[in-house]
């Protein structure tokens, strides 16, 4: 009798300990995902941002950055599918909804930046040449701010804590 107790014991902890094992393996994943995400993202945009602002500044003309525009435009939204993907425990919900919503972000400057630069290239004078100006510098601004998010967004990952850990201090899972 006492050896089925020890069993029936043993099982009911082994149970518990696999489910612990497969939270902290999955929150694991997601911050790896998430930490390798934002180095993809913070180098494809760190590139466009350097060549945006040569045309912004005019020592480069808008010609220069539609190959570029168009290829961060592309890898972009290729990442933005890629976060969508991402899998992790609820409290991560939130996080991935913020890095998906950051990255469209990205997209719609680059966008801007791209509508500005067509405009420049064709406009060099008079009020459409202001409209591309502005166009240019919005969209290479909301670039920087949605980079700088998206860094600051895979930071808290890594402070994530799993399901367990965040009931226990309090905190509503999400």
């Amino acid at each position: 009798m006492a050896f089925v107790a020890l069993a029936a014991g043993l099982v009911v902890v082994l149970r518990g300990t696999g489910r612990i094992v497969k939270r902290t393996r999955e929150l694991e994943q997601f911050k790896h995902g998430v930490r390798d995400l934002a180095a993809r993202v913070d180098a494809s945009l760190g590139s466009a941002a350097t060549q945006i602002d040569a045309v912004r500044r005019r020592t480069v003309g808008p010609e220069t950055i539609t190959d570029t525009v168009a290829a961060a435009t592309d890898a972009v939204e290729r990442y933005a599918d890629e976060a969508r993907g991402l899998r992790g425990p609820s409290t991560a919900r939130q996080l991935r909804a913020d890095l998906v919503a950051e990255l469209e972000r990205a997209a719609r400057a680059l966008g801007m930046v791209d509508h500005g630069a067509t405009i420049l290239a064709a406009a060099r004078r008079g009020s459409r040449e202001l409209e591309a100006q502005t166009s240019i510098k919005r969209g290479y601004l909301n670039l920087l701010h949605a980079r700088e998010a998206i860094a600051r967004h895979a930071l808290e990952a890594q402070s994530l804590e799993g399901d367990d850990a965040a009931q226990k201090a309090g905190r509503p899972t999400v």
